[in-house]
């Protein structure tokens, strides 16, 4: 599932590390270039995680791809899988080149706290991510939203479900009326963000036996 990708307020990152980005540069760079190191996952844990990969321009942060799973999956394999799937397979964009690269930010979200709102506004924006599910047109449509693109949007609740259904596919006006037929999920996330300059470093650390 593909998703509209500023940290979701200042918690603790219990699970989620640098050495998620480290390792999702490591998949991207050796699909490109299969003579780079092999990927190292020592630092990344066996935990099964839902998941999002974000690949931002790092100077403008335009997305440049962003995909992940609702289902829990094994880090090690979700990672790789929706790195090169957010990076080489996002149907909105031209897949990432080699030579684009060094010039990428990557962000891993790992995410957490699934509850089902009691309502289409039983969720804060900034705190929060949202799943919608409706009928359109005899057709099931979904759709999300990681949780800081409302605030990164500066997007209240109206305008933030507006967007999404857009998203999912909704041609119509967005009414109160139909709002009140969208099953909607909140959730939280842990997000970590790294630059390639970031990861050159880090590299360059681990080379000298520093990390």
């Amino acid at each position: 599932m593909d998703g509209a990708c500023a940290d979701n307020g200042p918690r603790r990152h219990e699970v989620a590390h640098e050495a998620m980005c480290v390792y999702c540069f490591d998949v991207l760079v050796n699909h490109h270039n299969p003579r780079h190191p092999a990927v190292a996952t020592a630092n990344v844990p066996r935990s099964k995680y839902p998941l999002f990969v974000t690949w931002e321009e790092s100077k403008d942060k335009r997305l440049r791809g962003c995909i992940g799973t609702f289902s829990p999956i094994d880090l090690h394999q979700g990672l790789r899988e929706y790195t090169l799937n957010s990076a080489l397979h996002d149907s909105r964009f031209q897949p990432i080149r080699w030579d684009e690269i060094p010039h990428l930010s990557c962000a891993v979200s790992l995410l957490t706290n699934f509850e089902d709102g009691k309502n289409y506004l039983d969720w804060e924006v900034g705190i929060h991510g949202i799943r919608i599910a409706f009928e359109h047109r005899g057709r099931p449509r979904t759709a999300t939203y990681l949780p800081e693109v409302a605030s990164d949007h500066g997007w209240d609740k109206m305008q933030t479900l507006e967007n999404l259904c857009q998203k999912a596919g909704y041609s119509d006006r967005v009414t109160q009326e139909f709002c009140q037929t969208i099953r909607l999920t909140r959730y939280r996330s842990e997000k970590v963000r790294m630059s390639y300059d970031d990861y050159a470093h880090y590299n360059g650390l681990v080379a000298q036996g520093q990390r």
